[in-house]
């Protein structure tokens, strides 16, 4: 895993500038990629184009370095992330004659691009944020994978386009203080993080998941494309059992690409359904134990290490079982937050951090089960459709204001657990009469209503989430497919996806 840096200097900033400013960037994200950084920054006379990386070493510990050139150096790339099948892509081009300088997945990306263009984002399989200079035509392609794993933000100001794998690095490369986001802020009060397009501040942006910038040197101009378009679910005739084998065969493919490494690898084990299937298959992968890493807590209301343990012994693991308390979470929380660097209200972070942190001592690399509940709807939430029709059709809208209300005022929670108290307040206050349940459910802090009793009606937005109704093609949401395509887009890219990047990356580590 890596972290990447880039700069186009519309103005006259020489060669040696350029390159001070990206080393300067890549120092805020050293935590991102300990190993190695590198560097290219090339003027002219309408301007000067610099890229950063810092790297750390999962595949081709020794000639993977940074950047990596085209043969004829008319092409640059820097890469952060990892290509799952980027040995099958390999094959490809060298049967069709194309040579290799290494063996990383980098400079599969490279190649293949140099071949078949931008054509060739589509193939990749992984994780990823890159960027590619091209000479030979005078553009710049900026790329983030299909989920959004792996973090990119922009800016484009009057005199510079900036990249960066973290805000930070933006932030403390230009020349004035941005101001504060309406947009961010409302997403964020609703959501309690802030999914792409929008950062908390205004004119910075994050590049969307499965999206690529052009940027054209020679005018300035930017657009965004779409790098896969997602074919339309339809049904497929196939029985119960077969489909369960197709499932089993592609999760076991899914654990297999995700595991080549050439550093220590292991799993998150939390005892629950994800996380004890891809242990599983990666401990039927290996004739090794492999190692499985838990995190617990002194308090036995939070502790899950029980089930984790059941699942260590069946899978014959060598397990590490790691016990926090409070102290623990209070000590790095203000450092865990500011890394961040734009507010995030997932406390999942914190032992999320610990566990990376821990981890971090026996390997370098580790698979999750994150994700698994939004691919195969394992959430209660996705339930809520059938009920909130249900309940709507029964119940008048003036009455339900009355329970709603009461609601409010009786089963609000104190201390912030959420059992059954929080859990009928929060499916109360989402019902809605004219279909946007769904918005309302994923809203973790306030729903509509909740939020433009507190918010000044200056800021207040109350239509937040129109333009990711316009991404879907559809204004009300009503299926389980609706569901998962609205978590892709919001609570992995921004919540879930970002939670673990950040508190994993924090410990140069990879999950």
């Amino acid at each position: 895993m890596c972290g990447i840096n880039g700069i186009i200097a519309k103005t006259n900033r020489n060669k040696e500038d350029i390159l001070t400013v990206l080393n300067n960037m890549n120092n805020l994200i050293i935590h991102r990629g300990p190993d190695q950084d590198g560097l290219f920054a090339e003027e002219n006379d309408q301007f000067t184009v610099g890229m950063g990386m810092r790297r750390l070493s999962i595949i081709d510990l020794s000639s993977g370095k940074q950047p990596i050139f085209s043969d004829d150096k008319q092409i640059v790339i820097v890469f952060n992330g990892e290509i799952y099948n980027y040995k099958i892509l390999k094959a490809k081009l060298l049967a069709e004659g194309v040579t290799f300088n290494t063996s990383s997945d980098t400079e599969v990306i490279l190649k293949a691009y140099e071949k078949y263009g931008v054509e060739s984002f589509q193939w990749l399989d992984g994780m990823y944020g890159f960027s590619i200079y091209d000479k030979n035509i005078n553009k710049l392609f900026i790329a983030r994978d299909f989920f959004g794993e792996k973090p990119l933000y922009y800016t484009h100001t009057d005199k510079e386009f900036i990249w960066a794998s973290e805000l930070k690095s933006i932030i403390k490369t230009i020349d004035f203080t941005p101001n504060i986001s309406k947009k961010g802020l409302n997403l964020y009060f609703r959501l309690t993080y802030i999914p792409a397009p929008h950062t908390i501040y205004d004119n910075i942006y994050k590049l969307q998941a499965n999206h690529y910038i052009e940027y054209d040197l020679a005018t300035n101009n930017t657009t965004i494309h779409k790098i896969n378009t997602e074919p339309k679910p339809k049904a497929i005739n196939i029985s119960f059992e077969d489909a369960k084998a197709k499932t089993k065969d592609l999760v076991y493919k899914s654990v297999d690409s995700r595991s080549i490494a050439d550093v220590g690898l292991g799993t998150f084990l939390s005892g629950g359904v994800d996380s004890s299937i891809i242990s599983l298959c990666l401990a039927q992968s290996t004739d090794k134990k492999i190692d499985t890493f838990s995190i617990g807590f002194k308090k036995a209301s939070y502790d899950e290490t029980d089930k984790s343990r059941v699942v260590a012994d069946m899978v014959n693991s060598n397990h590490h079982e790691f016990i926090i308390d409070e102290d623990d979470l209070k000590n790095n929380i203000h450092e865990i937050l500011v890394n961040f660097d734009e507010p995030f209200s997932d406390t999942a972070a914190l032992p999320t951090h610990l566990l990376s942190e821990k981890t971090r001592e026996h390997v370098t690399v580790a698979l999750t089960g994150d994700g698994g509940d939004e691919v195969f709807g394992g959430y209660n939430k996705y339930y809520i459709g059938k009920m909130n029709n249900r309940y709507t059709g029964v119940v008048p809208k003036g009455i339900h204001k009355t329970i709603a209300g009461l609601s409010n005022k009786y089963l609000i929670n104190k201390d912030d657990t959420r059992g059954k108290k929080f859990q009928i307040n929060k499916l109360l206050n989402a019902i809605d009469y004219e279909g946007d349940f769904y918005w309302d459910i994923i809203s973790l802090a306030n729903t509509s209503s909740q939020l433009e009793e507190i918010m000044s009606p200056d800021f207040y937005d109350s239509n937040i989430f129109q333009e990711y109704k316009d991404v879907l093609g559809k204004q009300k949401i009503t299926s389980l497919t609706d569901f998962r395509l609205v978590d892709k887009i919001l609570s992995l890219e921004g919540g879930m996806l970002a939670k673990v990047d950040r508190t994993s990356m924090m410990t140069s580590f990879r999950v």
